[in-house]
């Protein structure tokens, strides 16, 4: 298979969540503060760094420095088969789409200095609709977890543990499970989707205009590239999802009546909370992600 088995995938979209210790842990403490400072109910005062820093501050005051890795489990049992599963998903979707003549790319350009990718090739409304289509399905499936890992990463809740915090959610039914999953959806289709057509879009030309660039670095700047515009694209609807995930007031219930509440409290400054460091954290982890990914699976194609 040219990109690969399926265990293979699983095995390359898996792998880099393990590749890069100070990544990882440092991930972990960017999207506690990002949930911390999404989470709250009233206007926010100093912005920026002087928010994010109070935020840090607080957080060691009452918890200790091992406070900012707070929901340590429930983050790897969301992102570690949430990237292995998506990884896998979007390339075996992308495979069958090439097949089509409606999605298959018209033009596929190959660079003289080697092969630099294996993934399937698709136009840009196949790219499009594989990456939302993928995303949105793992979001599904994995949504009680992400519920649980905003919870963790929230001081609103007392969880001790996660099965604790998994059977106590069972018990108030699926609405609690599947909670935000409206808001989940809205951020990631678009992101996904932005996300695979800018990565294309940008490795495809880096590889036409400076072919003699090693595959690496290719892959690197396109994740970047990629990364950041659907990161700032869609970071309205993940302040709208944390919101919804880890607020108990009935007014954050739904993602109508979540979207007024914010409007209400902050304009449109509400909807931007979190965005520096979801920004830096998806850039990062999308440029270790995908060079890994890639690089992996042009390392099994080259030695078969």
């Amino acid at each position: 298979m040219k990109n690969g088995t399926v265990s293979q995938r699983l095995f390359a979209g898996a792998v880099h969540y393990l590749d890069s210790p100070g990544q990882y842990y440092s991930s972990l403490t960017v999207d506690l503060l990002k949930t911390r400072i999404q989470q709250g109910d009233a206007a926010l005062g100093p912005r920026n760094t002087t928010v994010i820093w109070n935020t840090t501050q607080d957080i060691i005051k009452h918890d200790g420095v091992r406070g900012l890795w707070r929901g340590t489990t429930a983050t790897l049992m969301r992102n570690v088969p949430g990237v292995a599963l998506y990884m896998t998903g979007l390339t075996h979707l992308r495979s069958m789409m090439a097949k089509s003549p409606h999605f298959a790319a018209q033009e596929v350009h190959k660079s003289p200095d080697g092969v630099k990718t294996v993934l399937p090739q698709l136009s840009s409304q196949g790219n499009l609709l594989a990456g939302a289509t993928a995303r949105v399905a793992v979001g599904f499936l994995l949504n009680p977890f992400s519920v649980v890992k905003a919870r963790f990463e929230s001081e609103l809740y007392s969880y001790k543990s996660l099965t604790g915090s998994l059977a106590s959610m069972v018990r108030m039914g699926p609405s609690e499970l599947m909670r935000g999953f409206v808001a989940s959806s809205l951020r990631d289709a678009p992101y996904a989707g932005l996300f695979v057509v800018v990565y294309e879009a940008v490795k495809r030309e880096t590889t036409l205009l400076a072919p003699n660039v090693h595959a690496t670095t290719i892959h690197g700047l396109s994740a970047a590239s990629a990364g950041a515009i659907a990161t700032l694209a869609t970071h309205p609807f993940d302040v709208i999802k944390t919101k919804m995930q880890v607020r108990s007031e009935e007014r954050y219930r739904g993602f109508l009546s979540t979207t007024l509440r914010i409007w209400q409290q902050r304009g449109i400054p509400g909807f931007f909370d979190g965005t520096s460091l979801r920004v830096s954290r998806k850039i990062l982890s999308s440029v270790i992600g995908w060079v890994v990914f890639e690089g992996v699976l042009l390392f099994i194609h080259n030695t078969n």
